[in-house]
């Protein structure tokens, strides 16, 4: 079973590691979407053909700070967007609907600045007040930019999270034979072997870790420069779909949104190396 947190306790140990980490506070989680690529089943029509010109079905799945999963929904059509399946699944509507024990909105680390408690996603899902995304676009004020620089530092985790399991678990690295309904038991299983694996991993010393091994995963110099994980010269980079969703973010997420990137500017809130990094680089691919 993948163990998801029902209590506010267990969601600010997951922000507290988050934050220690990774430099992103009040960070429950980071979510995306992989595509687990399946033989084209009979008469299915275009529903599991996905934006790739592949047939799969999507694990969507949320994940802590040190790559264990933390949901998981697994089965959607190929077709459908990251935000799109996020939207229609059960962990989605318990997030709208604030029935999973997270955090009320408290004050960051050394501010008085009152947050609420957030998931980190890439472009293709919708901005919420518990789900941040990057700022769009080019031009951006150094707050935004800065912002951005941060959320993806903390969004990679997911990214590494999915490079891991599809390099241990070499299943996935073609199409599968099977029935869409013994692929989604098959993925299944490989997220609740990969969360036991990773938990024993991380009680490990550094050094004795065999199932991510030292350098295995992105890491970042003390400049915040990326390093990128051995994972990625064996699976080819994991995408996700980039439909951008269609709804209007309300007010109060995009005030959310403005919070913490003032808060990442402020004295209380900014790392030696963030001005450093976004006067070097251009927008991420996390922005565009």
């Amino acid at each position: 079973m993948i163990e998801t947190p029902t209590n506010p306790h267990e969601w600010e140990l997951i922000a507290k590691t988050y934050n220690d980490l990774w430099q992103f506070p009040h960070c429950i989680g980071a979510i995306d979407g992989k595509h687990i690529c399946i033989q084209a089943p009979r008469c299915s029509g275009s529903q599991y053909h996905n934006y790739k010109g592949a047939f799969s079905i999507v694990l969507m799945a949320m994940c802590d700070a040190k790559y264990c999963f933390t949901m998981v929904d697994i089965g959607a059509y190929g077709r459908e967007s990251d935000g799109g399946v996020f939207s229609q699944s059960i962990f989605g509507s318990r997030l709208e609907n604030d029935t999973l024990g997270i955090p009320t909105p408290s004050a960051l680390p050394s501010s008085e600045v009152v947050a609420p408690y957030v998931i980190v996603g890439d472009a293709a899902f919708p901005l919420k007040s518990y789900l941040m995304k990057p700022y769009p676009g080019r031009n951006l004020s150094d707050a935004r930019e800065i912002f951005n620089y941060r959320l993806s530092r903390a969004r990679r985790v997911i990214e590494n999270t999915f490079g891991i399991l599809a390099t241990r678990w070499r299943i996935f690295r073609r199409a599968i034979v099977a029935k869409p309904e013994n692929v989604e038991r098959f993925t299944k299983a490989a997220c609740v072997l990969h969360n036991f694996l990773q938990k024993a991993d991380n009680e490990l010393q550094v050094g004795e870790r065999s199932y991510c091994p030292p350098g295995f995963t992105d890491t970042y110099d003390n400049d915040g420069q990326l390093i990128e994980g051995q994972w990625r010269t064996e699976v080819s980079k994991l995408e996700s779909v980039q439909n951008l969703c269609g709804n209007r973010s309300s007010r109060s997420a995009c005030d959310v949104r403005d919070a913490f990137a003032d808060y990442f500017t402020s004295p209380a809130g900014q790392v030696p190396w963030q001005s450093r990094h976004i006067s070097r680089t251009g927008p991420s691919l996390d922005q565009l």
